[in-house]
């Protein structure tokens, strides 16, 4: 019966893998600081921007699925095809990404360092190791792995990644013991009247319905071998995905908002968070929460350094091989990023935060293709969207345009 019980796990966890890898790519660094932030500052008053980002996030991650199991084509490619001077817009949403994730990258890896360097100074009495031989270390392991490993292998690694992460959290929740009653009477929506709500309802929805998430969704959904047949299966991954993303999100933002919150304690950066919380759920919580934010920093890390090779394939049309020569050169180039945050001042967390503002900008570039292609009845045939899809389609639309001012309104106050 065990053996039955595991057998029937792994053969579930494998119908999901494109949600996983996705799930392993939106809950990284920027997701915990920026939800344990908001629950810190407002505890869940803005719980609603999350739940919103999700349905949407599940939308647009249907909608370019099944664009892509209908025509056989990636993305960028039918943006660039399908589209009078597409290739404009390809082209701009091909380096809009690079760009954003390789800005996400150097904090990413920053922010992991920060916290292996924090784990180090708990475990051996106050031992510091510099960032730089930290992030050297994990840069060449996890090139290694991208050299050898094929997409099968990121997914089941990806896998214990994302597992890894969503146990700590959920143990950590517990372990802190957060206040119920103010988590509950913080669920009522609302924008607080305070400076730079604004900007955190804008990183919400950047780090969760992000653009780069759907641009991807087609190349991995690509990369799986699904056909038309497999649009249930698509949409069932795409609920898993979004569902994770939401109870991940919203247990980062409950367990700040239920302590933190209650306590008026701020919080401006991940390592911040682990100092915050070891008085109140003591060493072996702080140690667990650092396990799982660098569990979803490197989950994070590896679709992040494939985006390049991954994009460009898709642009050009050509078939997607990480162990090309140009491949295996655009990962060493996006590894090299990794030391970025060693060499510039600004710290790790003013780095994601910027990157998930632009991501936010990109959101509407992204949105507003699909609505067009997935109606276009010589490219979907009877697999046109109905009425509902289009509705949520023109939802995340309207919401993509919202959180595109609400990030330049902050940028610029």
């Amino acid at each position: 019966m065990k053996n039955s019980l595991i057998k029937k796990i792994l053969i579930s966890l494998a119908a999901v893998g494109p949600g996983l890898f996705l799930i392993g790519y939106n809950i990284g660094t920027g997701s915990v600081t920026t939800m344990a932030k908001v629950g810190a500052e407002h505890g869940m008053e803005l719980f609603w921007a999350l739940v919103l980002s999700c349905i949407f996030t599940f939308v647009l991650m249907v909608a370019y699925g099944k664009v892509t199991l209908v025509t056989g084509n990636t993305a960028l490619f039918n943006i660039k095809n399908e589209f009078k001077h597409g290739w404009i817009l390809a082209l701009y949403i091909l380096i809009a990404l690079i760009i954003g994730e390789l800005l996400a990258l150097m904090g990413v890896m920053g922010i992991v360092a920060d916290l292996v360097q924090e784990a180090i100074r708990l475990l051996f009495n106050e031992t510091m190791i510099p960032r730089f031989w930290i992030i050297l270390v994990l840069a060449v392991a996890m090139y290694i792995l991208l050299w050898v490993g094929q997409y099968k292998t990121f997914e089941k690694v990806l896998t214990v990644f994302v597992i890894f992460m969503g146990l700590s959290f959920i143990i950590v929740f517990f372990m802190v013991k957060p206040d119920f009653s103010s988590i509950a009477s913080g669920l009522i929506p609302g924008i607080p009247d305070t400076k730079g709500a604004f900007g955190l309802v804008a990183a919400i929805a950047g780090t969760t319905c992000s653009a780069a998430v759907f641009i991807m969704r087609s190349t991995v959904v690509a990369e799986k071998g699904w056909t038309i047949k497999n649009l249930k299966d698509e949409k069932k991954d795409a609920f898993v995905s979004a569902t994770m993303m939401l109870l991940l999100s919203g247990v980062i933002m409950a367990v700040a908002a239920g302590t933190l919150h209650i306590m008026g304690l701020k919080l401006e950066n991940t390592v911040e968070m682990i100092q915050l919380f070891q008085p109140i759920g003591g060493k072996a919580a702080a140690f667990i929460l650092i396990l799982g934010i660098v569990g979803a920093g490197l989950s994070t890390i590896f679709p992040i350094v494939l985006i390049a090779p991954w994009l460009i394939s898709d642009y050009s049309g050509k078939p997607r091989n990480i162990h090309s020569t140009q491949s295996k050169l655009l990962i060493l180039f996006a590894m090299l990023f990794a030391f970025g945050s060693v060499f510039l001042k600004q710290r790790p967390p003013a780095l994601m935060v910027f990157s998930q503002a632009f991501q936010a900008c990109i959101l509407p570039a992204v949105a507003i293709p699909i609505l067009i292609l997935i109606n276009r009845s010589n490219l979907m045939g009877m697999n046109k969207a109905g009425t509902r899809e289009n509705i949520g389609i023109w939802a995340v639309v309207f919401f993509s345009f919202l959180t595109t001012y609400f990030a330049i309104s902050e940028l610029f106050m």
